[in-house]
């Protein structure tokens, strides 16, 4: 299976099962899907009157010997192996603490109506996080490292009882052979310096909130009174930024209808001293007026490709003004193991979500849909059929991802996006399908103009 693409100057040909990503010249560029055959004659007659015949043997040969080197139409080797894959019985390595459905801003795209989740507002008690640390020990087999996030709502609107859970994991986990790596998400209005020392001392990421210029964030982040969280939290993000010297977090920001020009909010973060940002598309319905429509798609798409080429720049340069964009970062040299990149992130399997009162969900975005519920930490999984549904999710159960030359990257996608779309985990967003098959294309422009001038 053959992509290939033209962007800021480089022509990028990838062979999708080998995972080769080349930079051609314009004849191999153009001929690369008729000569897939090996039939001479017929790149002639289709290619003679653009090229001449020395030129066009020249490409046909440099693919003959990408093809010799298994780098060039390659045959799918994954779903050969599914089935190894899916018999894996894959153990629970992570769990998202919902520590608090409750929130002191009011996001206009909440999914999780400001913490609400489709319940009641509640913190999380301590008897409850330590119960889930219990369960992830028991769960997690011989896996060493264990990851928990600690999400809201706003999880430093319970923050003692953070303090507790950590407190318990770290006190039990030499005796279990375990390594737990926290992270946690935050808004930054409770943020303060002990927090901050704190966060610092024992949280291995954070992720802090903002969604670029002012306006742009005030008007969809609020805080409850109305009152906008910019001029309140951005101070205190730069200097948590700096204060872990610009590594392990990420300053992640959602762009909506509101701001197709998306690539000012990357930009005005990164001139605020960011160095790690992600600004992800607002996942709603249409008839949300802030969500993104299939028309708006050549727009976002163009400025893609534009932030794709002033990053490309920035890293050539280096400097002060360079930063990472988390959509942009690839790896063409190793990447994913297999397992990963045909099921993707193993929510409902190896990836849970813990409520306040314990229960268990799939991931963060199904809490509080009762037919997604699993079971609880108390007394373990217990919907199974669910847990075997979320484990047979992968890039050849759903049939958009079958032909689609991007599913080694994104793994299908995300379910809980496709059920909230498209009322189906198998049945991938396509609107965000096309996001990210854009996104993808500038990650490997990046790399391949890099290597193209090196």
């Amino acid at each position: 299976m053959i992509h290939k693409f033209d962007m800021n100057g480089v022509k990028v040909v990838m062979d999708i099962f080998s995972g080769a990503v080349h930079v051609v010249d314009g004849v191999l560029y153009d001929i690369v899907e008729a000569y897939e055959a090996g039939d001479r004659q017929a790149v002639y007659e289709a290619f003679g009157a653009s090229y001449d015949k020395k030129s066009l043997d020249e490409a046909m040969d440099e693919l003959d010997e990408l093809r010799k080197a298994e780098m060039m139409y390659t045959k799918d080797e994954y779903q050969p192996v599914l089935g190894q894959i899916a018999a894996r019985n894959p153990v629970v390595k992570a769990l998202c603490l919902h520590i608090a459905h409750d929130c002191n801003l009011k996001c206009v795209y909440c999914f999780a109506e400001e913490g609400e989740y489709h319940g009641h507002r509640s913190l999380m008690s301590a008897e409850v996080g330590k119960a889930a640390i219990d369960f992830l020990i028991a769960n997690s087999g011989s896996r060493r490292n264990l990851e928990v996030d600690f999400f809201g709502g706003e999880p430093l609107m319970n923050f003692d009882v953070v303090k507790e859970i950590v407190s318990y994991a770290r006190s039990i986990e030499a005796e279990h052979n375990k390594n737990f790596r926290f992270t946690i998400t935050t808004n930054g209005i409770l943020l303060n310096d002990e927090i901050q020392q704190y966060i610092n001392e024992n949280m291995h990421n954070v992720v802090i909130s903002l969604d670029g210029r002012k306006e742009i964030n005030d008007k969809m982040r609020p805080r409850a009174g109305g009152q906008g969280s910019y001029d309140v939290i951005v101070p205190k993000f730069q200097k948590l930024a700096e204060s872990r010297n610009q590594t392990n977090y990420y300053i992640r920001g959602t762009f909506t209808r509101n701001n197709l020009d998306f690539m000012q909010d990357v930009l005005h973060m990164a001139d605020l001293g960011f160095k790690q940002i992600s600004v992800e598309p607002v996942v709603g319905q249409d008839t949300d007026p802030y969500a993104i429509q299939k028309e708006d798609l050549p727009r976002i798409f163009a400025e893609y490709e534009a932030l794709a080429a002033e990053l490309y720049e920035r890293h050539k340069k280096g400097g002060k003004d360079d930063f990472n964009f988390f959509h942009f970062n690839i790896d063409l040299s190793g990447g994913p193991c297999v397992a990963k990149r045909l099921t993707g992130c193993g929510s409902g399997t190896e990836y849970l979500s813990v409520t306040p009162e314990g229960e268990l969900y799939p991931c963060h975005q199904f809490v509080g849909l009762p037919e997604f519920r699993m079971g609880t930490v108390f007394d373990g999984i217990e919907n199974w059929d669910l847990r075997e549904k979320f484990a047979s999710c992968n890039v050849y159960a759903k049939e958009s991802c079958k032909e689609c030359w991007a599913r080694f990257y994104c793994s299908g996608g995300c379910a809980a996006n496709a059920y909230q779309l498209e009322g189906d985990i198998l049945k991938p967003y396509e609107v965000g399908c096309e996001m990210q098959r854009k996104r993808v294309e500038c990650a490997i422009m990046i790399k391949a103009k890099a290597l193209e001038e090196a």
